[in-house]
């Protein structure tokens, strides 16, 4: 049994299984979405316009962030999906959500979608952002599959507080 445990914790070691994370992309409102190497992926996604009003179905929540973004050359293959953050003046983010490609809609790989940011003091919202770092694939880690885990992921999506 000993020489049977000791096999496998060689071998485990052996699979030689690495996670990494990539750096998180400098937020802009038009992006070249990048793969979790920091190299371009030939989509580039874009705030195409945003404004403070109610959302239809809860009216009652106030003012929310709604704005609408474009995905162009993404297809069939690549759906990339990247971080939309609501900033204040200082690029603090005070509500952020992943927005997918393959949830918007149009031809030719001209994507286009809309989406609600739900902030506690909307009257601070200075411009809605995008994360360049693609979000639509995070493999399995080292600790959850010492044989098939690791390899690079992607940086953890922002949140409230971060700084873009």
């Amino acid at each position: 049994m000993a020489l049977v445990i000791l096999a496998l914790s060689g071998c485990s070691s052996a699979w030689g299984c690495t996670d990494t994370t990539a750096e998180r992309g400098e937020a802009g409102v038009r992006v070249q979405v990048e793969d979790t190497s920091g190299r371009p992926v030939g989509v580039t996604a874009e705030v195409v316009d945003w404004r403070l009003e109610p959302h239809p179905q809860v009216p009652s929540q106030g003012d929310q962030v709604h704005f609408r973004y474009r995905f162009d050359g993404a297809d069939e293959i690549s759906l990339p999906a990247v971080d939309a953050c609501a900033v204040d003046e200082e690029r603090v983010a005070l509500g952020c959500q992943t927005v997918y490609s393959a949830e918007a809609f149009g031809p030719g790989g001209d994507l286009t979608g809309d989406g609600w940011l739900a902030v506690e003091h909307p009257e601070q919202v200075a411009e809605v952002l995008l994360i360049p770092n693609d979000q639509s694939y995070d493999g399995r880690t080292c600790e959850q599959d010492i044989k098939d885990g690791g390899g690079p992921h992607p940086p953890e999506p922002a949140g409230v507080g971060d700084h873009l």
